[in-house]
This record gives structure tokens, C-alpha cells and sequence, in this order.
């Protein structure tokens, strides 16, 4: 296996970021209520706000993967609940 270019890990580092971005969107905006409801979960749990962001940015990534793939709509009824399952990850699709 080669090692990642720094291209790759460019396009990683800046995929991670707007993950990130979209959920602190989500929270600001209370949109979807589970965003800010989960932050709030984990706050009160001991989690760090990064560590936060980083595991709801991780279900946003797993919803995305699978409209690309099965070419559909945003369920959001999957991720609101997958949200409030955290810190459970949901199980990526191999």
C-alpha cells in the first residue's frame, strides 16, 4: 500500500473541516433539534467539545456515504436518531 500524498491528505484534512463546519451549523441553527440535543448529551457526559464535533461529523459522513452510494435523499429520520445514539457509532457499510 502507498503512502498518502499530501493532495490526499489535504483533501481528508478539508473534507474533515466542512464536516465540522456543517455541524456547528446545525447546532447554532438548532437544525436538526438532535444536533444541539447530542452536544448538550455529551457535554453533560465529559466529552470535549472537539471530541463532540468530531463523533457527530462521523454519522453526517456515514449518512452522506450512503446517499452517494445508494443514490437517494438525506434521511434525516436515520441521522437524528443516529445522532442521539452517540457516543455509539453507527456501523459503516462495507
Amino acid at each position: 500500500m502507498s503512502e498518502p500524498t499530501d493532495i490526499e491528505i489535504d483533501e481528508e484534512e478539508f473534507a474533515e473541516n466542512t464536516l465540522v463546519e456543517a455541524i456547528e451549523n446545525q447546532i447554532e441553527s438548532d437544525n436538526p433539534p438532535a444536533a444541539m440535543a447530542t452536544f448538550n448529551k455529551l457535554t453533560l457526559v465529559g466529552y470535549e467539545r472537539e471530541e463532540i464535533l468530531n463523533l457527530m461529523a462521523h454519522v453526517l459522513a456515514v449518512e452522506i456515504d450512503a446517499i452517494l452510494e445508494e443514490d437517494r435523499a438525506f434521511n434525516t429520520e436515520w441521522y437524528e436518531t443516529a445522532l442521539r445514539a452517540l457516543p455509539e457509532l453507527p456501523p459503516e457499510k462495507k
